[in-house]
């Protein structure tokens, strides 16, 4: 568990998701797996686009791919915590969107997990770059400080 890494709170998000942890979401430790997070990262994300009308699974002709993730883990998360997962974004290219995500445990104002997730917008049928369309991108500038 990291230390010294900068530790956002709440307030330095702009959009929140809450989601439950699940009994087979821990390891042997006792400790939600490291896998789940980035799967916490990838739901309030899609959750966020499918609501703002940006995203439709079956049928977007630009969809985003993630091209780049981490995560900095400060402290546990354990069954049968609820999570919520703090939204931003910090860097709104022309085709590309660097997603910053806070875990945050139960009501804890203290962040668990600070994560990252670089998205590049392309187009569905040829999987070539293009520019974050214009809907997408005002939905993204919600995000930003």
């Amino acid at each position: 568990m990291s230390e010294k890494a900068y530790r956002p709170s709440r307030d330095d998000f702009r959009r929140f998701y809450t989601l439950g942890t699940r009994w087979g979401d821990h390891d042997s430790y006792g400790h939600v797996q490291n896998v789940v997070y980035y799967s916490f990262f990838d739901s309030a994300i899609s959750h966020f686009l499918v609501e703002q009308g940006t995203l439709d699974i079956d049928s977007s002709p630009v969809i985003g791919l993630i091209v780049e993730s981490s995560c900095t883990f400060f402290s546990p998360i354990t069954f049968p915590d609820r999570v919520t997962v703090g939204l931003r974004i910090a860097h709104l290219g022309t085709s590309s969107a660097r997603y910053e995500l806070g875990i945050f445990r139960n009501d804890e104002p203290t962040i668990c997990a600070l994560g990252y997730v670089v998205y590049v917008y392309v187009d569905r049928a040829s999987n070539k770059p293009v520019a974050i369309p214009p809907l997408v991108r005002n939905e993204l500038r919600t995000l930003t400080d």
